[in-house]
């Protein structure tokens, strides 16, 4: 006995007092429909009732984003079945008590049944059917309609959320902690709008039952009174249908209001503003409109028989704040500061400071886009390209020169261009304020919109509208804003040209870096054993094939071990590729499962081996060999891509650097391994067999 009750207060020690509340409640809530409740007791119940009702109301009000109020299909299902407890035992003392006087249930069902109504059954009676209907057949009809097709919208639309999550991480403009909360927040949107489609069902069906309620309690309470308490026919009817319409009209109007509460909660847009203030700004923002109003209700008053006072005073009040508002508005608008022009410079020699250094990365763009690079403005592209240098230095391995932004007028107003040492090598559109609908392959539908490819990847795409984005997301499409889209785009290109980008002042900074965790391995190599230019190289090779360079120390160690041997570069890197081999597959394969790769037939093998073995450094292929070469690797590489899978060739090693060399500029995909490279742990199966017809 002395264990389990220590067991107990364990268990409810560990329990704080909010913990305890929801089963508590829940409780007495289900005690209600048993336990018979006094007069006094079921007055603070109702009231608590309305009072609960109006605070959800407000909630829901004042909720700038839907799923601020996550909880609301919970709060749905307890009001329900606290306004249905109540009236369980609101019946209860009514049948036992009525024909003690008005008051015999309570002063809250005394105060509807006889001041709201008058004391007038009939009008109590159209009075509580009338906000039944509007309940039922209107608001609550109508939130369960829209939180049905939500629902369905927010289901559909998860995977091209998902995939827009997928591609903000991987172009570094977000962290691994902001994608999950963003996939916490659209796993949270869709089971909110779906538990919203059920809960709705609840509120339909508390309508129904005050209707049956009601009928129950009229036709109960004349029984009882004529059978069990001697009453005349008129004198029961009239004290019992007042009773009811009271209990009725006091459970009505809580229900009423929640109703009007999820109606707001489930047909709101997420706006950083609160629904008063979405009213008040976009309803009562435009002075033409409020003109315009104000006229046709005056000349509405002038109409002879209408209540012209009313009308005409109306007219003038909306007159009046259309008048403010115009004013308002134009004192906002700054009136333009006449500038001086300054004085014509002095003519003065040229000098060194006239010859400014070329940019290694730049990013010009039209004046539509200048709102996105403003610094002033706190532009979205700036923290997105800020996102990017930092991922790229963590995966690839060494910190990318800054991007200098300006504007170009020569541009189109929105059209932006990626320079590389001032030269061009991306040019695109973007649309502020739009959004680009992404075609991965699979989608459902079309969009309204301007046509148009996506510049770093080539798929088609179309710029849609801001209020299309859910329905381009349901379709299936990756929805991007135009931010994101130059930010992809100029991601895509550093990877691309990362190569180029490590120059050797980035090298330098790359072995002062490692130098101050392993500087006996850096001195050893630089200078002593290795020029700076010639490991420069070796990195730029490795880049130029999509390897990265962040286990700087086996790079370090293996170029180390054969620079007394060797120091052409291209052999260099043979080694550290050779000795990067688990992560370069692990790069193309992720997991330990098998590799799927594309190989050469043993005869063009064969040939190209000899080839290779006579050329003494000069190799070249001859031309219908070369041609099918690359025809029938472009046609295998698309055939692997199109299972999912990388476009991997496994080659011998003499030959890897060769093959990768020349099909690199017909087949872009296309990556080379030779042998050497793939660790004996791994499992390899052939796919395509190149030049089998050779």
């Amino acid at each position: 006995m002395a264990a389990g009750s220590l067991q107990f207060n364990q268990l409810f020690g560990r329990m704080s007092l909010s913990q305890m509340a929801a089963p508590v409640f829940i409780l007495m809530i289900l005690a209600m429909m048993v336990l018979p409740l006094p007069a006094f007791i079921l007055d603070v119940l109702f009231t608590f009732n309305i009072a609960i009702s109006i605070l959800v109301l407000l909630v829901a009000v004042n909720t700038q984003k839907t799923l601020d109020f996550s909880v609301f299909p919970t709060v749905l299902l307890v009001t329900t079945l606290l306004r249905l407890s109540l009236n369980v035992a609101s019946t209860r003392i009514v049948m036992l008590d009525g024909h003690n006087g008005p008051d015999a249930a309570g002063k809250v069902i005394e105060a509807f049944g006889h001041f709201l109504v008058g004391g007038n059954f009939a009008v109590g009676i159209i009075v509580f059917l009338i906000l039944v209907v509007i309940n039922f057949a209107v608001i609550t009809k109508g939130a369960g309609r829209v939180a049905e097709v939500s629902a369905r919208f927010t289901l559909d639309a998860m995977p091209g959320k998902q995939m827009a999550i997928d591609a903000d991480l991987n172009a570094g403009l977000i962290g691994e902690e902001e994608a999950k909360r963003r996939r916490s927040e659209v796993a949270r949107e869709s089971e909110f709008f779906g538990s919203m489609d059920g809960a709705s069902k609840f509120v339909r069906g508390d309508a129904i039952a005050g209707i049956i309620i009601m009928l129950l309690n009229v036709v109960g309470g004349l029984i009882v009174g004529i059978a069990q308490h001697n009453m005349e026919i008129g004198q029961a009817a009239k004290v019992y249908t007042l009773l009811t319409i009271g209990d009725g009209l006091v459970a009505q109007i809580p229900g009423l209001i929640i109703s009007i509460a999820a109606g707001m909660v489930v047909t709101r847009v997420s706006d950083e503003k609160d629904i008063g203030q979405q009213f008040l700004l976009q309803l009562f923002n435009g002075p033409k409109a409020m003109a315009i109003t104000g006229g046709i209700m005056g000349l509405l008053g002038l109409i002879p028989g209408m209540p012209n006072l009313v009308f005409l005073m109306l007219a003038s009040t909306l007159g009046w704040m259309a008048y403010r508002m115009a004013e308002r508005q134009r004192k906002v608008v700054e009136t333009p500061v006449k500038v001086a022009p300054p004085p014509a410079p002095e003519v003065v020699e040229a000098s060194w400071s006239d010859v400014a250094p070329l940019d290694v990365l730049g990013l010009e763009v039209g004046y539509r886009l200048i709102p996105l690079v403003d610094k002033s403005q706190d532009g979205e592209l700036l923290r997105r390209i800020r996102g990017i240098r930092k991922k790229f230095a963590q995966e690839v391995g060494f910190l990318v020169s800054p991007v200098h932004i300006r504007d170009n007028l020569e541009l189109k107003p929105n059209a932006y261009r990626i320079l590389l040492k001032g030269v061009e090598i991306g040019l695109g559109e973007a649309f502020a304020g739009q959004f680009l609908a992404i075609n991965p392959g699979r989608v459902a539908g079309t969009l309204n919109g301007v046509a148009t490819t996506d510049p770093a990847f080539g798929l088609p795409a179309t710029w849609i509208d801001s209020g299309q984005r859910d329905q381009a997301q349901a379709y299936g499409y990756t929805v991007v804003d135009a931010s994101t889209v130059v930010a992809t785009h100029l991601n895509h290109l550093i990877l691309t040209h990362a190569g180029e980008l490590l120059g050797r002042q980035e090298v330098q900074q790359l072995l002062d870096h490692l130098g101050k965790e392993m500087p006996k391995l850096v001195e050893d190599l630089v200078p002593k054993l290795l020029p700076l230019g010639t490991l420069q190289k070796v990195l730029q090779s490795l880049l130029e094939e999509g390897v990265h360079i962040r286990d700087m120390r086996t790079i370090i160690e293996t170029v180390a071990d054969h620079a007394p041997r060797t120091q052409h570069a291209d052999e260099l890197a043979t080694q550290v590729r050779t000795a990067l081999g688990r992560a370069i597959v692990q790069q193309l394969f992720p997991g330990n499962g098998e590799m799927q790769v594309m190989s050469l037939d043993p005869n063009l093998e064969r040939l190209l081996v000899q080839a290779v073995a006579g050329g003494a450094g000069n190799t070249s292929f001859e031309p219908g060999l070369a041609d099918t070469l690359v025809r029938e690797t472009a046609a295998a590489a698309s055939r692997q891509e199109s299972l999912g899978l990388p476009a991997v060739l496994l080659v011998p090693a003499n030959l890897r650097l060769l093959l990768s060399r020349f099909l690199r500029r017909s087949v872009s995909q296309l990556k080379v391994l030779s042998h050497s490279e793939v660790p004996e742990s791994r499992i390899i199966k052939v796919t395509s067999i190149i030049g089998g017809k050779t």
